[in-house]
This record gives structure tokens, sequence and C-alpha cells, in this order.
């Protein structure tokens, strides 16, 4: 039953989506760069599944290489670790640029199962 209520309390769909990532950090007064895979993502936030973890509130630039087009299409995401487990850390989105937002939005519409996307 837990899990049904926080699946209500979330405002924004979440699709599966498995998909290299590249984030760089800035921890600890340096840029650190971190690769993993997404596991889930929404037009607020994703989870990427990596050895490699950075404490809550540490700021991100996020870049999802999107593969399987003739161009090269590249998402660029300014966001916060905001949750941290054994096996990686859920990213909130903070700002990104029109662009991205397109695709990402694209992307989630074409993954989800949830029509009113």
């Amino acid at each position: 039953m837990t899990n049904a209520i926080n699946d209500e309390r979330r405002k924004y769909s979440r699709v599966t989506f498995a998909t290299e990532i590249l984030i760089h950090l800035e921890a600890e007064g340096k840029i650190v760069k971190v690769q993993g895979n997404s596991r889930d993502l929404s037009l607020k936030g994703l989870f990427i599944g990596t050895d490699e973890v950075f404490s809550t509130g540490t700021k991100c630039e996020i870049r999802i290489c999107l593969t399987g087009g003739i161009d090269k299409i590249e998402l660029q995401i300014n966001g916060r670790v905001v949750r941290v487990s054994k096996n990686g850390m859920g990213i909130v989105f903070d700002s990104m640029d029109v662009d991205s937002y397109s695709h990402l939005k694209n992307i989630v519409q074409y993954n989800s199962t949830d029509v009113s996307v």
C-alpha cells in the first residue's frame, strides 16, 4: 500500500528508459565525470545506475546521448542528486534548454503506457 500512496503523489509519469548517461558532477571543488545507465526517466528527473554515488544536493550536468537516428542528439540538463542508494543515484532536473525538453517530452511520451502524458 505504501507504493500506491507514493505513486499517487508522483506528479510526473516515470518510464523505463535504458540508455548510457554521462554526468558531470561538481564535487568538492572539482568536476567528476560519472558514466552509468538510466533505469527510469521522467520530465522531472531520472535514476542512474552507477557504482559512483555522491551526496544529496550535489549539483550536476547530465548529458543523455540518443542513438538510433541519423543525427546525434544530446540532451543537456542541469540537476542535482536527491537520492542515493547502493545501486545508484536519483537526480532531479533543475533546468534545460527548450530542445532538450522537447526531446525529453517525446521520449517520455513514446515510452509511456499512460495516455495522459
